[in-house]
């Protein structure tokens, strides 16, 4: 298989790793598509050979070359890219969310029905063993009819701040956050369920982060961003990319060429994004859940829980038990605490019986050995799955619009109904 490439941040970096790597037997890397001549620069590099480089607006060579593209673009491109290869015939793997809005759903569906082609949407959340342990527990019905779902994130000051100081800061570029991170969750959700949703309702705000929070709280004189301010070393949200060799590379050293600062201060001008968002979705079966993200917390992880007619699951994940102050200043080193106070736990409560703990069997590197699992299933297949983790266009749809219909509903104060199987505003 030839393998091309759209989009070359840092993100594309698992994909082409995989093929120079452990996948190598599964395909090539035949083209490189990007605004960035630089960023390409340093993926050719890592490839060790010269590959074909492409802006654009060239992006029909692109397809010439190649059997399937690898999607890792700004969101708010996605569709563009993503139609073209599926009118062109050719596969394509998408980075989450698929896309930002009902327009850009509507033109993958459209695309997606007409084409030869097969479109794979890149939920590594389906492949953590924590959650792929609760979908299985929830397909053996352990706790009888699910009536609703209790769903709470949390992003540290890490993390979560990183969405406000990058191009995902503009509502425009990512949809905000509850189509851009939170497509994995409301994904995570319906395959959950293994139902669509139907009703959204949802409240949002921007509390903490955007500069007229900072003025309340008396955070003052703030730099644009962070290379040559005089905080930098001491000030916890202003990131130092060149402490960081990868992001020095891809982003410092290309800034000369289209202007993009990837260390803009998280309490500047320009941030459109929401920072608290509470949301509730009705499903087509009944269940209820009410979610919230919270991008400014203390430590990092999630809590989910299941009510059913037989009892009750529960998923504890802490994946950073606290915030190092030194985050941001030294993010080369911040990584290699992500772990610090790590620790998950699923209990399933049945009526009248003690509480059981289910183990968790995690494998090595990302995500619990989850990334690993969906470079296997993109590159080879996904095989006999009971839990049918691959996620295809209609899932990427799901997720997408029950973030849109979240925003919309914020925006006006009323709920927003979807089609049955959740892949259309009504």
């Amino acid at each position: 298989m030839k393998y091309a490439f759209v989009g070359l941040g840092h993100r594309a970096q698992m994909y082409v790793d995989a093929l120079l790597g452990e996948w190598r037997d599964a395909g090539t890397i035949v083209a490189l598509c990007d605004s960035n001549r630089t960023r390409m620069d340093y993926y050719v590099e890592r490839i060790g050979q010269e590959v074909p480089c492409f802006a654009p607006d060239e992006f029909d060579k692109v397809l010439e070359l190649a059997d399937a593209v690898i999607v890792a673009t700004v969101d708010a491109t996605h569709a563009r890219y993503v139609c073209a290869a599926l009118d062109a015939g050719r596969d394509v793997i998408v980075e989450k969310p698929l896309t930002v809005d009902a327009d850009g759903c509507a033109a993958i569906a459209a695309a997606a029905e007409r084409s030869t082609g097969k479109l794979i949407v890149t939920f590594n959340y389906r492949y953590s063993p924590r959650n792929s342990a609760v979908r299985r527990l929830l397909r053996e019905n352990v706790i009888g009819e699910i009536t609703s779902v209790h769903f709470e994130w949390m992003l540290d000051t890490i993390h979560g701040a990183d969405y406000f100081r990058r191009w995902h800061r503009d509502r425009a570029n990512s949809g905000g956050l509850l189509v851009h991170k939170s497509t994995h969750h409301f994904d995570l959700v319906n395959w959950w369920l293994g139902a669509a949703p139907e009703l959204v309702f949802a409240q949002t705000d921007l509390r903490f982060y955007g500069a007229e929070n900072a003025g309340k709280r008396g955070l003052t004189d703030r730099p644009e961003r962070a290379q040559g301010a005089p905080g930098l070393g001491t000030d916890p949200f202003l990131l130092d990319i060149s402490k960081d060799e990868r992001l020095k590379r891809l982003y410092l050293d290309a800034e000369h060429e289209d202007g993009y600062r990837r260390d803009q201060d998280v309490f500047g001008e320009g941030v459109t994004i929401d920072d608290n968002m509470s949301v509730m979705v009705r499903y087509a079966n009944r269940a209820v859940l009410t979610y919230s993200l919270h991008a400014h917390a203390p430590w990092e992880g999630y809590r989910v829980a299941f009510n059913g007619t037989a009892g009750r699951l529960e998923l504890d994940v802490v994946e950073r038990e606290w915030t190092p102050p030194h985050a941001a200043i030294d993010p080369s080193a911040a990584s290699k605490e992500h772990a610090t106070g790590a620790w998950e736990r699923l209990t399933l409560r049945r009526h009248w019986s003690e509480p059981e703990e289910v183990p968790i069997e995690s494998g090595g590197g990302g995500h619990g050995g989850g990334d690993r699992l969906l470079l296997d299933d993109v590159f080879r297949g996904p095989g006999d799955d009971p839990l049918a983790r691959q996620a295809g266009y209609r899932d990427g749809i799901r997720s997408v619009l029950t973030g849109h219909a979240a925003n919309v509903s914020a925006r006006t104060g009323a709920p927003v109904r979807l089609a049955d199987d959740g892949t259309r505003v009504l």
